[in-house]
C-alpha cells in the first residue's frame, strides 16, 4: 500500500474515497447527517459507516484524540482493502493526531499471509493524507518518524508470527547478520562453543535437548557524540515446549510467540538507526529452543550460571529467566550501559495481573518508569507497574542452591520473575534497569486498536518515544 502525504489542498487530490472521523458531538453538524442518521450511524468509537454514493468513509470516535483516531483508521483501512476502491484520502487537522492516522493505516491493515496458499490479494492501493494549513516541513518529519516506526513494528510483527519449523535459533541469527548489513550494525555471534566458554550454562542448559544450537546475538548501533548508551535484552525462545515440565498442548499453541522480547529488540534497533538517532543502542538476544529429549535439562538441577550464581531448577518451563539470567550478565560485562531494558514474554502471570493488552514494567527506579508511562501514552501502547516486595523475594528461596528458578508459592509469579533477573543485575545497575514482561502484549489472538490476529510488536513504539526524547 502507498501512503503519501501531500501539502495540497483535499479538493485537489484525487481519491474514490474520502475519510472523515466524527464523534457523537460532531455528527449533528455534519452535511450528511440525515443520510448518516438513516443508516443508523450513532459516532461511537469504531463504528464505521459507508455512503458509496458521495465516496465517503465515516469512522466514528469517542474524541479528536490520538487513541481514538488510531483505532478508528485502524477499522477505517480494513474495510478499504476488502472493498473494490483503490484510493483514498483524510485530512489532518492536527500535527499531534498524524503518527496516530500512519499506525492506523500501517498497523491496522498488517496482514500475515505468507503461509496462506492463496493470499486475498486488495485493490485498494493507495492513501493519501493531506496536510493543507499545517507546517509542511514539520509535519513531514512527524509521517517520516512514524513510517519507520511503524514499519520496525510490522518487521517485528513478521519474524514472530513465523512458524518454529522456519525460524529456530540459527535462523534469527541469520536474520539479525542480514539486519545489521543493511542497517550498517556492528554484529557479533556467539554460538555454543563460544557460550561454554563464557560459562553461560544456565542459558545452554535450556538449549541442550534442541537440534538447533543455542545463540548470543549482540548488534549495535554507534553514532558518533550519542547522549546516552542503552543495551536492550531480549528473550529469543524460539519455540518453547515448556521442557519436560511438559505445558499442556493447549498452552504450547502460540508458543512461536515466545521469541517476541528478542523481535522487539530488533526493530527497536532497526528503527533507531532509521531514525539516525544520537543515542548508541546494543541490543543482545538469547535464543534458544526450549525442547524434550534424552538430553533435556531437569527439574532438581542446579545450574550454575555465568555469575557464578547456582540456580535449582524446579520447573523446566520457567526457562527464559534462566536464559536472560546468562545474557544480562554477559551485556553488563561487555558494555557500560547508561540503561539496560529487557522485553521478554515471561510470565502468564503477567497476563493475570495486568490483562492480556498491558506490559508489566519493573524495576527500582521510579524515575525510569515514569519515563516510560509518558512514553506509552504518547505511542500508544500500555504499560502498569508491578511493584518488587521483599516479602515476596522470600518464596525464591532454595534450600540447595542460591536461589530457585520458581516460586515456592503461586502468587505474584510476574514479579518474583522480575525479583530473580533482579539477582542478575549488578549493583552498580540496579537504579538503571528496567524489566519489560510482555506476555499478555506481544501476541493476540483477538484484534484490539490497531492490532491484527498474531504478533503486535509490543515495545517497539513505546521504546522509540522513548529514546527520541532521552536526556
Amino acid at each position: 500500500m502507498n501512503i503519501k502525504l501531500s501539502n495540497k489542498n483535499s479538493a485537489d487530490v484525487k481519491a474514490d474515497i474520502l475519510i472523515e472521523f466524527l464523534s457523537p458531538e460532531e455528527l449533528s453538524g455534519h452535511v450528511e447527517t440525515e443520510i448518516l442518521t438513516k443508516a443508523g450511524f450513532k459516532a461511537e468509537q469504531d463504528s464505521t459507516c459507508f455512503l458509496h454514493e458521495k465516496g465517503l468513509l465515516v469512522c466514528g470516535v469517542d474524541e479528536q484524540k490520538s487513541d481514538d483516531i488510531r483505532s478508528a483508521m485502524a477499522c477505517g483501512i480494513k474495510l478499504l482493502k476488502a472493498s473494490n476502491y483503490e484510493s483514498a484520502k483524510v485530512n489532518i487537522h492536527s500535527k499531534k493526531t498524524l503518527a496516530a492516522l500512519v499506525d492506523g493505516i500501517v498497523l491496522g491493515g498488517y496482514e500475515y499471509d505468507v503461509y496462506k496458499s492463496k493470499p486475498k490479494k486488495s485493490t485498494f492501493k493507495k492513501i493519501s493524507l493531506t496536510a493543507d494549513g499545517l507546517d509542511f516541513q514539520k509535519s513531514e518529519k512527524v509521517f517520516n518518524h512514524a513510517m519507520i516506526i511503524a514499519k520496525a513494528t510490522n518487521f517485528t510483527r513478521d519474524i514472530v508470527n513465523m512458524i518454529p519449523q522456519d525460524l529456530h535459533p540459527q535462523t534469527l541469527v541469520t536474520l539479525a547478520q542480514k539486519l545489521a548489513e543493511e542497517n550498517k550494525l556492528g554484529c557479533t555471534i556467539l554460538q555454543e562453543e563460544d557460550l561454554k566458554k563464557e560459562n553461560m550454562n544456565a542459558m545452554l542448559a535450556v538449549g541442550r535437548a534442541s537440534v538447533h544450537g543455542s545463540a548470543l546475538i549482540h548488534l549495535s548501533y554507534t553514532p558518533k557524540n550519542p547522549k546516552k548508551i542503552i543495551s536492550l535484552v531480549g528473550k529469543g525462545l524460539t519455540y518453547d515446549s515448556g521442557g519436560l515440565s511438559l505445558k499442556p498442548a493447549t498452552s504450547m499453541v502460540t508458543m512461536k510467540m515466545d521469541k517476541a522480547g528478542a523481535c522487539a529488540v530488533l526493530g527497536m534497533i532497526k528503527a533507531a538507526s532509521e531514525l539516525e538517532l544520537d543515542v548508541e543502542i546494543h541490543a543482545f538476544i538469547g535464543a534458544v529452543e526450549n525442547m524434550i529429549g534424552g538430553d533435556a535439562y531437569k527439574p532438581d538441577d542446579v545450574l550454575v550460571a555465568r555469575s557464578g550464581t547456582t540456580i535449582e531448577v524446579r520447573n523446566t518451563d520457567a526457562e527464559g529467566r534462566l536464559v536472560l539470567a546468562d545474557v544480562l550478565d554477559y551485556a553488563q560485562e561487555k558494555v557500560q550501559a547508561d540503561f539496560i531494558f529487557d522485553f521478554a514474554t515471561l510470565t502468564g502471570a503477567c497476563v493475570v495481573a495486568l490483562g492480556p493488552f498491558t506490559t508489566g514494567v519493573m524495576g527500582h527506579s521510579n524515575k525510569l518508569k515514569y519515563g516510560f508511562f509518558d512514553a506509552a501514552r504518547h505511542s500508544g501502547e500500555l504499560v502498569g507497574a508491578l511493584p518488587f516486595n521483599k516479602h515476596l523475594k522470600k518464596f525464591l528461596k532454595s534450600e540447595i542452591a542460591d536461589i530457585s528458578n520458581t516460586s515456592s508459592k503461586p502468587y505474584g509469579g510476574a514479579i518474583t520473575a522480575g525479583i530473580f533477573l533482579d539477582k542478575f543485575i549488578k549493583d552498580e545497575n540496579k537504579e538503571k534497569w528496567i524489566h519489560f514482561d510482555i506476555a499478555g502484549s506481544a501476541y493476540t489472538e483477538t484484534p484490539w486498536d490497531c492490532n491484527v490476529y498474531g504478533a503486535t510488536g509490543a515495545g517497539v513504539r513505546m521504546m522509540c518515544e522513548y529514546l527520541k526524547n532521552i536526556e
